[in-house]
């Protein structure tokens, strides 16, 4: 049987932004409530639900009973996040930083949340309140690469990463993130390497092995981008993984069928 696909061509910077954009669609409503620096206190903590929905109903009746608690506010809108209700989120949280100034671990939430809802230009200025250049966390300073990514100033983005990167070698999704600024400026030889480079990694989510994939299709190879998403996996995930890299490719093709406005998205935010 022949090839399905088409050869594709690299397309017009603001068609394959678009398609990246895509591609990382999901990432933040996926993230689990303790991926912000700082800790969550003992008592929001304890028996927290495992189900997004049920904790936002928990952690919720909280904060409307004590909405000024740092703790409280933070569980709450990491549960809200989680459930992908973004716009809510950064409400909470914003209110939560008024009322709580200078707490580096709502101001790390709220960071997300703002690049959660578009906001990345303001999501970059509260993240770099969140930590310091004395101490920073590698975490954020990898979610602040990706706001400067989103803003299109991808050098900048590169020096975040790599800063993140002397902290945490070898981190998979910060390799990832750094793969994608790559492709997002069309450089796709050296978003093959980053991304491969995360891939390698034993602590690779699913969204490394589809992006590297994505990367390699685009690059024409599409046999092998079918082997990589595919690799080791149950067949149900596998026909997945193949359904998602002909959506992006099929997206990269027909700039038509792209979204009209960049999705929001975080690229892959380190938990």
């Amino acid at each position: 049987m022949r090839q399905r696909f088409r050869p594709v061509r690299l397309l017009a910077s603001a068609s394959l932004i678009a398609l990246v954009a895509a591609s990382l669609g999901g990432c933040t409503a996926m993230s689990k409530l303790s991926d912000v620096t700082g800790s969550i206190g003992p008592k929001a903590e304890a028996a927290a639900p495992a189900d997004p929905a049920r904790a936002v109903e928990v952690y919720g009746e909280r904060y409307r009973a004590n909405p000024k608690d740092a703790d409280t506010a933070l569980a709450y809108g990491q549960a809200l996040r989680a459930n992908g209700q973004h716009a809510q989120a950064a409400a909470v949280l914003e209110q939560a930083t008024l009322a709580n100034p200078g707490n580096k671990a709502l101001l790390a939430q709220y960071g997300r949340a703002l690049s959660d809802v578009g906001n990345f230009q303001q999501a970059f200025d509260v993240l770099s309140k969140a930590h310091s250049p004395d101490n920073p966390d590698w975490r954020l300073l990898s979610v602040q690469g990706t706001c400067l990514d989103q803003l299109g100033r991808h050098d900048e983005a590169r020096a975040y990463y790599a800063s993140a990167l002397k902290i945490a070698p070898d981190d998979p999704g910060v390799l990832s993130n750094l793969g994608l600024s790559y492709m997002l400026s069309r450089d796709l030889p050296k978003a093959e390497e980053a991304l491969r480079q995360a891939y390698a990694s034993p602590r690779a989510s699913s969204r490394v092995r589809q992006n590297l994939g994505l990367v390699v299709g685009l690059q024409g190879r599409f046999a092998e981008a079918e082997t990589i998403v595919k690799a080791d996996l149950p067949p149900d995930q596998a026909a997945a993984n193949v359904a998602y890299l002909k959506e992006m490719l099929r997206r990269n093709d027909n700039p038509r069928g792209a979204p009209k406005r960049t999705p929001v998205a975080s690229l892959s935010q380190p938990g």
